[in-house]
């Protein structure tokens, strides 16, 4: 008998394979009703020089973000593919429900719930993984969220083929935010059509911590600990026009929780995390210029610091830049660096030896792009400082990778 998890990644590959084979498809379901079926099919193959997986990594392939220390001298490459970028997204476009007000709704999966296992045939059986589900309620200029969806600190998105889900720099060179259930309001403020648009979000989110092991307190994951201490609070401005040719968007967002580390039924451990981000994107003809950039204190929840979880203080930020020289091809490049405070880190993580100082990313990628389809040759460079007595490692990873939007 199949597992659970193997039923429900048939179930969602066939209605991705329903999808793809017809286009974005609309279907009724009713009076005033239907759902959308849109997303994308990925593909990459892969060669790396280096290790991208633990110790604190997220993995290899398209979700390599930095390299696991120490540095390999010899016998370094080796190679793969990966599909689990592949997305199905269902949107609910609902009937009215109250004068101008009606219900939207939307459910996002993708394919990085893990591995079916962890024998010889447990790489080519990814799970999927929930990725956003909300419902809005909105009468076109105000629109009230419940539900999961990212947090306004998630910004501006470096484009590549073979980093989509986990971006290129995510959680590693400057790119944060993650998605949380929560009550988002999001509030536009100039008419529809303005030269200039201007709009507000407001996030009240689920908290979520881990406290590092070996450290003082008690390890606690707060969506599993009646969410002690307070909500994340966020809210963010965003700035944007278009004429001709220009178009541009610029945004500014500021964070506040505090964590209980002592967890329900205790007092003390009190952690408070804050956090300012700013971001601007120009598009002019086929010129790209974009990117992302934050201060913040213990925000490892939005992938701060280098995705460690303590008393951080931490900075990062990262540039795009991107050509689009024909009408198919395209050349782009990518810069990002975080850098946490040293002394904090050494000082946060139970394991001072492996502890991330620095993580630098470089990154370029040559793209063709003709209508849904795309295909990118892409290179990827990081430089990661870490431990207790300070280390380089470096790692490379070229990619080839397809990608197919439907």
């Amino acid at each position: 008998m199949f597992k659970r998890s193997t039923r429900v990644a048939l179930l969602f590959a066939a209605i991705a394979a329903f999808a793809t084979a017809a286009g974005a498809q609309t279907v009724q379901v009713g009076a005033g009703s239907s759902i959308t079926f849109k997303g994308f099919i990925s593909a990459t193959f892969f060669g790396q020089d280096q290790n991208f997986t633990a110790p604190g990594g997220f993995g290899n392939g398209q979700n390599a973000e930095f390299p696991a220390a120490p540095e390999t001298k010899v016998d370094r490459w080796f190679y793969g593919g990966d599909v689990r970028n592949t997305r199905l997204t269902m949107a609910f476009d609902g009937p009215k429900v109250a004068g101008d007000w009606k219900v939207n709704a939307t459910l996002e999966a993708d394919f990085f719930g893990g591995f079916n296992g962890t024998g010889a045939f447990s790489g080519q059986q990814p799970n999927p993984r929930l990725r956003l589900a909300f419902v809005d309620f909105t009468n076109g200029s105000t629109t009230l969220r419940l539900g999961q969806q990212w947090s306004p600190m998630f910004g501006n998105v470096p484009v590549s083929l073979s980093h989509i889900a986990f971006p290129l720099g995510y959680g590693s060179a400057g790119d944060v935010g993650w998605r949380f259930p929560g009550i988002y309001l999001y509030q536009n403020l100039t008419a529809k059509g303005a030269p200039i648009n201007a709009d507000l979000q407001l996030a009240i989110m689920s908290g979520s911590w881990t406290v590092p092991a070996g450290t003082s307190g008690t390890t606690v994951d707060q969506n599993n600990a009646g969410n002690a201490g307070t909500p994340q609070f966020e809210l963010r401005a965003n700035v944007g026009g278009k004429s001709g040719d220009l178009a541009w968007s610029a945004y500014a967002v500021g964070h506040y929780d505090q964590k209980d580390l002592s967890g329900v039924g205790a007092t003390g451990g009190k952690l408070n995390g804050t956090a300012v981000e700013i971001g601007a994107k120009v598009q002019i003809g086929g010129l790209l210029i974009q990117g992302n950039g934050y201060t913040g204190h213990s925000i490892g929840q939005q992938f701060a610091a280098i995705t460690q979880f303590g008393k951080i203080q931490s900075e990062g930020g990262w540039l795009q830049a991107g050509y689009d020289f024909t009408k198919n091809w395209g050349l782009f490049g990518f810069w990002g660096m975080d850098d946490p405070k040293d002394s904090d880190v050494l000082a946060a993580t139970g394991s001072p030896g492996t502890a991330r100082l620095r993580n630098e990313m470089y990154a370029a990628m040559f793209r063709w792009h003709g209508g849904p389809f795309s295909l990118g040759l892409e290179w990827m460079h990081d430089k990661l400082k870490s431990g207790a007595t300070p280390i380089e490692t470096k790692g490379n990873q070229v990619a080839f990778s397809a990608l197919y939007t439907f």
